[in-house]
């Protein structure tokens, strides 16, 4: 178990390795130079390939931005996620159906599935040029497909790449790793067609907007937009519902990159709760499970959820706290989606 205040550490810690940071920087320079000149292949499709993804490792908002893009297409078109489906214990192309686990598929691609299974496909494949392949010989094959953390995976050429970045941890503050959070150097953000600000503040002004977007300085062909999480006022579990007013004290179990912003807006509310804090993925034990099957009322992430629903000792005390995405200029974001849709229709 890794507390808020061991996370802290492990970023001081982790300036001890700047003299590391030439060699990774070196290798993954090479790496997308040889993508550039094409001495490494890239495969472009003649059909809508959307990537969103980001340039470092950790939580950026992948997940609800692709629940976004689901919501905006999922009515107009036939749309198919792929993923890696990191921390599976499958091998291979997967193509979720109703025997489907996060541990067939991983815990994002069961969220999604668990969400909209009657709307969309949900595949699994770490390699991508085999899954899109794949689900593209499908005798119902989609005509967009979502591609979830793959904006580093350039084996595919997507045709429209959003690329996400934390407000309160830009790219361009960012080192590579293994001192920094980075991926590959801050130059990778020109393959992105638009570029998302995730988890900023509800009252983030025009002014400090523009500041943002002049220190990221976007090609021309490039635009920026802002989002913030919207926290849902109840949580829910498969078969109910409670109102956050309704809560007295509870446990919170997090395991994922950043779990800050959920503890923010609880403790906002003047809630009384215990913070479980585990690291992203977390395998959750036998022991684990015992120790949170000794509490009262758990509040987890949508996330978690998919992962602690199936043990039966915390079915009756087990939430989640739902959240949506908000995107400034939101009429501009959905129209460059679909024009782009169009275009490769």
């Amino acid at each position: 178990m890794i507390f808020l205040s061991q996370f802290t550490q492990v970023k001081f810690y982790r300036k001890l390795f700047f003299p590391f940071v030439p060699v990774y920087y070196a290798v993954t320079w090479l790496r997308n130079k040889l993508y550039d000149l094409g001495f490494k292949k890239s495969v472009s499709f003649d059909f809508p390939v959307i990537c969103v993804g980001n340039l470092s490792v950790g939580g950026t908002g992948k997940t609800p931005m692709i629940e976004y893009l689901i919501e905006l297409l999922k009515n107009n078109y036939s749309v198919a996620t792929l993923s890696r489906g990191y921390k599976r214990k499958t091998k291979g192309f997967q193509l979720a159906d109703l025997n489907a686990t996060s541990e067939t598929i991983g815990d994002e691609p069961f969220q999604f599935y668990s969400k909209f299974k009657n709307d969309i496909q949900v595949a699994v494949d770490s390699n991508r040029v085999n899954g899109v392949n794949k689900l593209k010989s499908l005798k119902r094959s989609p005509e967009i497909i979502l591609l979830d953390d793959a904006f580093q995976h350039r084996k595919v050429k997507a045709g429209f790449n959003i690329l996400l970045t934390t407000y309160d941890s830009l790219f361009i503050d960012d080192f590579v790793l293994p001192a920094g959070n980075l991926r590959e150097s801050r130059n990778g953000y020109k393959r992105a067609h638009i570029i998302v600000i995730t988890k900023c503040p509800k009252d983030l002004g025009e002014t400090e907007k523009n500041t943002i977007v002049k220190r990221i300085n976007p090609l021309d062909c490039q635009r920026v937009f802002f989002s913030n999480i919207e926290y849902s006022s109840f949580v829910k579990s498969d078969e109910n519902k409670k109102s956050l007013v309704e809560l007295d004290e509870f446990t919170l179990v997090t395991g994922i990159a950043n779990a800050q912003p959920l503890v923010d807006f609880l403790t906002s509310k003047q809630l009384k709760f215990e913070h479980l804090n585990f690291k992203d993925h977390y395998d959750f034990s036998s022991g684990d499970i015992d120790e949170l099957s000794r509490k009262d009322f758990i509040i987890t992430t949508e996330k978690d959820f998919m992962r602690l629903q199936s043990f039966s000792s915390l079915k009756e005390k087990l939430f989640y706290l739902p959240i949506t995405v908000n995107i400034s200029e939101s009429d501009k974001f959905n129209s460059l989606i679909k024009e782009f849709v169009s275009f490769k229709m």
